[in-house]
């Protein structure tokens, strides 16, 4: 038996929905394997703002600390958009949760469902055998750079150090190390000195392992090789702003936003899990989220954070089922609501 301890923020918009059907598929889970759930629930975001708090309140970054693991829902929505700076939601509770949790590597993966692939926007062909995962740096770059305007414009700064670039190189070649031995690299080389230095570490971490391939590409190549050959790909490696990008071009692979799940890991348990989408305000409250992909983050959530893989399994498999049965939500050519869909996996866990 396993205690299970984690921060629960349902966050804004759909968050609170396809949390709660992620949290009724973990106390399924929890049942079958006789573990006990102990849930700290916070606000975050835009829901912390109404209450009067700050985006990430002192108490919400004092759980996610103390717990190591933190299920996340989704931040943000155009009732904010007035804000400015790190008065907003994503800018003042997602970027200093992952700057002080250090909360590094963002790992989303890539594999097409089978019976998602022909909603895809590619042919069957170009998606069949796909099986990749993104790892992005989270916490440096342009992101966390000096940033403000002038009498004359306004200015990001993007940089990186060379140990920021060694830590996530190591981690993405660990990585491919247990899968197809493959890690691809992309920055902006020819242009930036950022990416000179990312190509010089990244070659230099690549010598301890000499067992996996290394290919470098330019950002702007990658976005037209990840949908003309996205087979020959393993663990594509990048840095903040670009990984940003190239995840939401890979989510177009999967077939849709709502089945991709996330895991932002630092060293040790640490980790953020959370749905790749966003607070969808246009259909919250009406029980039209498709909550598999916050399901898949409660996953890995036991994976990679409590160890617990064949729990884990249980709801990928669960999952599969689901989707492969049509049971699930109308984005992805179901007939369920989110509840429903949640309560069809958790049925069916083990």
């Amino acid at each position: 038996m396993a205690d299970i301890h984690f921060t629960y923020l349902p966050g804004d918009g759909i968050g609170p929905e396809v949390g709660a059907a992620a949290i009724h598929v973990l106390k399924a889970m929890a049942e079958k394997f006789g573990h006990s759930l102990k849930i700290e629930k916070h606000l975050i975001g835009g829901a912390a703002i109404d209450a009067g708090l700050k985006p990430l309140p002192d108490e919400t970054f004092t759980s996610c600390a103390r717990t190591e693991a933190i299920l996340l829902g989704a931040v943000g929505g155009p009732k904010w958009d007035h804000l400015t700076g790190a008065e907003r939601p994503e800018l003042g509770s997602l970027l200093p949760l992952r700057k002080r949790l250090n909360l590094y590597a963002n790992i989303r993966p890539c594999a097409p469902h089978p019976a998602l692939i022909d909603r895809a926007p590619l042919k069957r062909e170009r998606l069949e055998g796909t099986d990749f995962i993104v790892m992005r740096e989270l916490t440096g770059g342009i992101y966390f750079g000096d940033k403000g305007r002038d009498n004359i414009g306004a200015y990001d700064e993007c940089r990186y150090s060379e140990a920021e670039v060694r830590r996530i190189a190591v981690k993405a070649f660990d990585l491919a190390r247990g899968r197809k031995k493959k890690v691809t690299s992309v920055d902006k080389s020819n242009v930036l000195e950022t990416s000179r230095l990312w190509r010089e570490t990244v070659n230099d971490v690549a010598r301890s392992y000499p067992d996996v391939e290394l290919e470098h590409l330019l950002v702007d190549a990658m976005t037209m090789h990840m949908l003309t050959r996205a087979q020959d790909f393993d663990i594509i490696l990048t840095e903040n702003m670009f990984g940003d990008i190239l995840t939401d071009e890979a989510s177009v692979l999967a077939g849709s936003m709502g089945v991709v799940p996330s895991a932002s890991i630092s060293d040790g348990r640490m980790g953020l899990y959370e749905p790749i989408h966003g607070s969808a305000p246009d259909i919250t409250g009406q029980d039209k989220a498709n909550p598999i992909a916050m399901i898949l983050s409660a996953a890995w959530m036991l994976r990679l954070s409590f160890g617990l893989n064949a729990e884990a399994a249980a709801i990928e498999s669960a999952v599969d089922a689901a989707l492969t049965g049509g049971h699930c939500t109308a984005d992805i050519g179901g007939t369920l609501g989110t509840q429903a869909t949640g309560q069809w996996i958790a049925d069916h866990v083990g």
